[in-house]
């Protein structure tokens, strides 16, 4: 028996400010939309339940296209350092934090970024030692292409004082070739595989923190990437961490998960192919990455940082390793989806993709990030089977300190999202959480105000997209990411009944308070798994 839907605005998302009043719904699926008298009387008999809005607006259910969901829980359990005005404010919270540690266990800070503080430096090793040499220390940078380890944290993880920097990292040194304890995308692993490896129970805890907080948030699903980092067996462990968690019928989350080519190997082994999986968990594309990120300088540019003319960013692999990967997904049927945000990454992978196509259509290959282009690398796309996934608040969070690493030419084709629409170039919106604020209406109005968090203007306000438009990123975009155009993104009868119900319509409120509106409703497979009307 099915449900009638009432009481709201439904917007199918099907063409610009297109809308329904009422939505029949009957075993997980949209059977038609229309007028309440009219589905009332055409499916009476069918009809089980009616559930009013109250007046709340109703979307086809936004999925983030690119975010790693056990970081997010981790973010949310770790100790948060991503508002810290100044070096000094994080090291007084990791002062307090400590007060509740045992000694030998380790305490992992989540998200500072030197960009936001009043003066910026890098934390050294040296300082995280004064304040304690009982406890391994640990600080991811909002990137999450590099880290802060204090010394107990560096004799852990057994890396001498000779130690070579890895392809594709960096350890950083002072002028007496001492290690500071700041370690650079690859770099990082040294001291990551030295961190205790958490349990299938554990990573399941994580799943199911993070989950429940992007369902309160409207999210239906999110295409994730985690596969990876979680130790000895870390693809068996998460995959079973996942099925743990989805397979409650309490918790339901449109889960895709992106296979990291380092465990490739194991996804190969038991016979699993693109898209295998459920209705709330599947594997994508392998995932690659072709540089790091600009607030590091570790994204690979064509030309030097502006800020620090003596080099232009990492490439994490060596072109011939990068090609191999390509080449082997190509062997396995797979899409790639590549993180890449540098114009010499961008440009190196689109070659690669242009000499190795993939040959079922049905399949989209994914450029992660984006951010440094121009009009050849725009051409260049336009002629590729492929999508982008962007994240609308890393202008929110880079400008205005991202002039300085680009200057002020490149900058202005930086985050081109208009320029990608309008020259047919498929998009989907994400946040890159826990690195970004995963509120899917942050991003929204990210995209349609450019406006920055740290000084309050708006940059290259002719990439502004509509509203319209933003959400589209987060439906019909991410559905076209993974093939599932045809089954979500909209609302109209054969797609999947999801919805993102929301108390105030994004096309009516100022483009400035898209933020602030609250979430009435998040609904999966026709099931209501979240509410706060």
């Amino acid at each position: 028996m099915g449900t009638l839907w009432y009481g709201g605005t439904f917007y199918t998302m099907s063409d610009f400010a297109e809308r329904v009043e009422a939505v029949f719904t009957d075993q997980g699926k949209i059977v038609q939309t229309g007028n309440y008298r009219t589905l009332k009387s055409q499916y009476r008999i069918q009809i089980d339940k009616e559930i009013n809005l109250n007046g709340a607006t109703a979307f086809p259910g936004f999925v983030d296209s690119h975010l790693h969901i056990i970081g997010q829980g981790e973010k949310l359990q770790h100790l948060d350092l991503s508002n810290c005005q100044s070096a000094e404010q994080v090291l007084e919270l990791i002062k307090k934090r400590l007060n509740q540690f045992p000694k030998g266990q380790w305490l992992f800070g989540e998200g500072w970024n030197d960009n936001q503080w009043e003066t910026q430096r890098i934390i050294s090793c040296h300082e995280l030692d004064q304040l304690s040499r009982d406890h391994p220390i640990v600080l991811t940078r909002i990137c999450r292409h590099a880290l802060i380890a204090n010394s107990l944290a560096i004799d852990l993880a057994q890396i001498s004082a000779g130690a070579s920097d890895p392809q594709g990292g960096k350890i950083v040194r002072d002028h007496k070739g001492e290690m500071t304890g700041y370690f650079l995308d690859n770099a990082q692993d040294l001291i990551k595989q030295a961190i205790p490896e958490r349990s299938v129970d554990q990573l399941k805890q994580l799943i199911d923190l993070s989950i429940d907080h992007l369902l309160s948030l409207g999210l239906v699903g999110g295409h994730t990437e985690d596969l990876a980092y979680y130790g000895h067996d870390s693809f068996a462990k998460v995959s079973s961490a996942y099925q743990m968690s989805l397979s409650d019928q309490k918790r339901r989350f449109r889960t895709h998960l992106l296979v990291h080519h380092a465990v490739i190997d194991q996804f190969a082994m038991r016979g699993l192919k693109y898209k295998d999986g459920s209705d709330y968990l599947e594997y994508g594309a392998m995932k690659i990455f072709a540089d790091g990120a600009l607030g590091g300088r570790t994204a690979w540019l064509n030309e030097p940082y502006t800020d620090d003319p003596s080099h232009n960013g990492l490439a994490i692999h060596e072109p011939e390793r990068l090609e191999a990967l390509i080449s082997q997904a190509r062997q396995m049927d797979l899409p790639v989806a590549i993180h890449a945000i540098g114009d010499q990454a961008i440009q190196t992978v689109l070659k690669l993709l242009k000499k190795h196509p993939l040959s079922d259509k049905n399949r989209r290959d994914r450029l992660i990030h984006g951010m440094v282009v121009n009009d050849s690398i725009i051409k260049e796309m336009q002629g590729l089977h492929m999508t982008v996934d962007v994240q609308p608040t890393f202008v929110s969070s880079d400008f205005p300190w991202v002039i300085d690493r680009l200057g002020e030419q490149r900058v202005r084709h930086a985050y081109p999202w208009k320029s990608f629409l309008d020259a047919g170039i498929r998009c989907a919106g994400g946040s890159d959480a826990p690195i970004e604020e995963v509120n899917p209406l942050y991003g929204i109005e990210a995209f349609v105000t450019r406006r920055s968090n740290l000084d309050g203007h708006v940059y290259n306000p002719e990439q502004c997209l509509t509203v319209f438009q933003a959400i589209s990123m987060y439906t019909r975009g991410s559905a076209w990411a993974i093939g599932n155009e045809q089954r979500t993104g909209q609302i109209k009868p054969g797609y999947l009944a999801d919805f993102t119900v929301l108390k105030a319509d994004p096309f009516k409120v100022d483009p400035e308070s898209i933020h602030d509106i609250d979430v009435a409703m998040t609904v999966v497979d026709e099931a209501i798994v979240y509410q706060n009307l």
